[in-house]
């Protein structure tokens, strides 16, 4: 299941167990989640990996992995290349993206190349500054992506696309190909008229956090 590595840093953490399906759904894709947290957060004024004492990450964790996700990575950046200034939760692996500062690309593809050493046939990906987007999303947006003949989908929040993006296996070379700059999935998405836009309205707000809540704007 190969990606070509295009500047990912170095894989850390422990190791998931490959080849094992979700629990309960054994005849589910296995699929592998995927947390964007390598920024250093200018506006909001650190890295969102920390925000809120790590409660943005440790929720963008739970829903992928309530969600159905297994196993669940962790893209870290400007937190540096250890892990241990971030509160992971426990059985989740990180990888640090080196050129994180190039923009969202870098984390993007080095989330894509360390999915690359699972099983998994589908990676869900969700930045970590959106902490309403529950399992409940996750789950809708997978599932779409599984049935769909592109295994391709993403959330929608009131007509604006949003997260997570789920990618079958077979796109994920490509989309890092395309991922430069602060372009994540978006420019290869872009030519995708076969994608599924999962409408999520009724499940969260699907909102970026850019700024502190107490920040003057």
């Amino acid at each position: 299941m190969g990606v070509p590595n295009h500047g990912a840093g170095t894989e850390h953490g422990a190791e998931a167990a490959r080849g094992a399906g979700r629990a309960g759904a054994a005849d589910t894709p296995e699929c592998v989640g995927i947390v964007l947290a390598a920024g250093a957060g200018t506006r909001y004024g650190m890295p969102k990996a920390l925000a809120e004492d790590g409660a943005w990450l440790r929720a963008a964790v739970t829903a992928l992995r309530d969600g159905g996700c297994d196993p669940i990575i962790v893209v870290l950046g400007a937190t540096g290349p250890s892990p241990d200034i971030v509160d992971l939760p426990p059985g989740v692996r990180h990888v640090w993206a080196a050129d994180w500062a190039t923009g969202l690309g870098a984390s993007f593809r080095a989330g894509l190349i360390a999915a690359a050493d699972t099983a998994a046939g589908y990676a869900a990906i969700m930045p970590v500054d959106t902490p309403d987007v529950g399992a409940d999303v996750v789950a809708r947006v997978t599932a779409a992506a599984f049935a769909a003949p592109s295994g391709l989908a993403r959330a929608v929040f009131h007509s604006t696309p949003g997260h997570p993006v789920v990618l079958a296996h077979k796109h994920w070379t490509t989309a890092c190909k395309q991922a430069v700059g602060d372009s994540g999935a978006r420019t290869y998405l872009s030519g995708k008229n076969d994608m599924v836009c999962v409408t999520c309205d009724d499940l969260a707000t699907g909102n970026d956090r850019d700024y502190p809540a107490s920040a003057a704007r």
